[in-house]
């Protein structure tokens, strides 16, 4: 079974930029798609990125195209989330995941996904 440790989060202000960082270690075959999911008190978690390790494929929430560009480093087993033009409404406790090959659940479904890390806090202030 994979481990995931995100880390990267911290306080910016609007307009700002935070990358993250999602090391994988342990089981890690079959561990594709990598996700980042975030969450916000009393809200469900909330699809943000997914990329393939083998193609690279990546999928983004309308949400945060054009400002969020997730990537992977195979050699290293990290996948990576820069976040640029951060606004208010990024805040949130944000995760990366490990999921199988095929699944019947989409990359952008938190059903996809059976690994996760234990977050990281990102806040953007005014």
């Amino acid at each position: 079974q994979a481990q995931l440790v995100e880390s990267g989060g911290g306080l910016v202000q609007v307009g700002g930029s935070l990358r993250l960082s999602c090391a994988a270690s342990g089981r890690t075959i079959g561990t594709s798609p990598m996700g980042w999911f975030r969450q916000v008190p009393e809200k469900e978690r909330e699809f943000v990125a997914a990329v393939y390790w083998g193609s690279g494929n990546t999928y983004y929430a309308d949400s945060v195209k054009g400002r969020f560009t997730i990537s992977r480093d195979n050699a290293k087993n990290t996948v990576y989330l820069q976040m640029n033009n951060l606004a208010p409404e990024d805040t949130a406790i944000y995760y990366c995941a490990a999921g199988p090959p095929s699944s019947i659940f989409s990359v952008t479904s938190a059903r996809r996904y059976g690994v996760w890390g234990q977050g990281t806090q990102v806040t953007v202030s005014e």
